[in-house]
């Protein structure tokens, strides 16, 4: 997907209601109050010496940095932030409001804006499960407040 298809997966799921229930959807995955878009997925690493996955990871950062340049034109210097926390809170015990619980455990990280206009918050982050799995670029488009 090119940066234009992003920022229209964004466009279009900044406008769409939010489902009653957790699944699938079209573009990733969905739930009360939250969209979470999957833009693009990287091959798995279960034969890599661990070069190919270095280079995957730093070209996922470089293209979330440069979406969030874009996104930055429309609504300013986001903030940009450790999702750790959020996690070791969730470790503890706290219940953590979807999307956020599912997001720390898989997403170091995020650039998150607040939309004024559709009282909505963007995030975008970089996603590994696991050292052997893809990376994805994710885009998050919540009403629910970040914990």
């Amino acid at each position: 997907m090119t940066t234009a298809q992003h920022l229209a997966t964004i466009d279009l799921l900044r406008t769409r209601d939010f489902p009653a229930e957790h699944g699938r959807s079209d573009v990733g995955t969905a739930g009360p109050g939250y969209h979470i878009a999957e833009l693009a997925t990287s091959d798995g690493f279960w034969e890599d010496d661990g070069t190919g996955r270095e280079e995957t990871e730093t070209q996922y950062e470089l293209d979330r940095d440069g979406l969030s340049e874009r996104l930055t034109s429309r609504w300013g210097r986001p903030d940009v932030f450790s999702l750790a926390g959020v996690f070791e809170r969730s470790v503890d015990g706290e219940d953590i409001p979807e999307p956020w619980g599912t997001l720390s455990s898989h997403v170091p990280d995020i650039h998150l804006w607040r939309t004024d206009a559709q009282d909505r918050w963007i995030a975008l982050g970089v996603s590994q499960w696991d050292t052997e799995l893809p990376f994805q670029l994710l885009a998050v488009v919540t009403e629910v407040d970040p914990p």
